[in-house]
């Protein structure tokens, strides 16, 4: 049976548990969010022991000399000693400058106290008041939006950090983040290049920063996105990008799905994964982004490879649904 020894105790791992399983079954107060290996808030140190390399090929090279893995998605084939790595991803202050509810999303922009390097379609884990954190994706461009962080949050149904997001947070007050995460972003010096952005929901968040880092970077390549939800009041920027597209008719092209019952004229009936490969059936030379639920992530990714894109050009960001 494999152990890990955490602050001088050793500990018996259980069959098919993962470290940060046995950790929290153990009571021990370590941070923790998404636990699928994307967020990076629960990375630790390997003191003595291999975690195995699925626990470490998310990260730097840096992060990796350190001994740095990520305990949610490691399940080690030693015995293992753990140590906390309280030096990465440190904790910034910001400033809540707005709050401006779309629907069931709200739109929320924080002021780093301090610069914070950022790309539009990164992350950051947001650290609510009782400590628990939760990963959102970068919609805005540091260049367009003067450094100011801009989030896309959903309400979840009982949801603790979204529903103190929307209903207990206010315009004013400081919010801890870590980050910049991620490599979903627009790929500068490929101007002409196609591009398929393809999200559901909240999702929508890094897509649109990804495309206005685009334009902005004088983008002339066709860029289509396509943005889908059950309801036309889950199209929450349904009438900014429409302005965008009618400034920019001969590159830029919105499609709006809906999948439920009700569609408007102006939208699509369908799944928005299933409207884009219906229009774009060979995607060779493209570059791809696909945000959203992990499981419609997961199904377009697949979908593209087989239409032509290659691995290296396809970019997500499966949104974790932690309550």
């Amino acid at each position: 049976m494999t152990r890990i020894t955490w602050q001088g105790q050793r500990y018996e791992l259980q069959e098919g548990e993962t470290v940060l399983e046995a950790l929290l079954r153990i009571g021990a107060s370590v941070p923790y969010s998404c636990r699928s290996g994307v967020c990076q808030t629960c990375m630790m140190r390997a003191v003595a022991g291999d975690p195995g390399e699925a626990s470490r090929h998310r990260l730097s090279e840096e992060q990796r000399a350190r001994g740095a893995f990520l305990p949610c998605i490691c399940h080690p084939q030693t015995d293992l000693e753990l140590a906390p790595m309280q030096d990465e991803l440190p904790i910034m202050a910001t400033t809540v400058v707005s709050k401006t509810p779309l629907g069931d999303v709200l739109r929320l922009r924080l002021a780093p106290r301090k610069p914070i390097s950022f790309r539009a379609g990164q992350f950051i884990n947001v650290h609510a008041e009782d400590g628990v954190v939760r990963s959102y994706s970068i919609a805005s461009v540091p260049t367009l939006d003067d450094g100011v962080l801009e989030l896309h949050v959903r309400r979840l149904p009982d949801g603790r950090v979204s529903t103190w997001l929307h209903e207990v947070l206010r315009e004013g007050d400081e919010l801890c983040v870590q980050g910049p995460l991620g490599e979903c972003c627009y790929v500068l010096g490929e101007t002409q290049r196609p591009l398929l952005l393809i999200g559901t929901g909240s999702g929508l968040a890094p897509l649109w920063g990804i495309l206005r880092d685009a334009l902005h970077n004088g983008h002339t390549g066709p860029i289509y996105l396509y943005h889908g939800s059950r309801d036309a009041e889950g199209l929450y920027l349904h009438d900014e990008l429409c302005a965008l597209e009618a400034m920019r008719p001969e590159q830029f092209h919105y499609i709006p799905c809906v999948s439920g019952p009700n569609v408007s004229p102006d939208c699509r009936s369908g799944r928005a994964s299933d409207a884009a490969l219906a229009d774009h059936s060979k995607l060779t030379g493209w570059r791809v982004y696909v945000c959203g639920h992990p499981q419609m992530v997961e199904e377009t990714r697949r979908s593209v490879f087989l239409a032509g894109a290659r691995i290296a050009d396809i970019h997500t960001d499966a949104f974790t649904l932690s309550r």
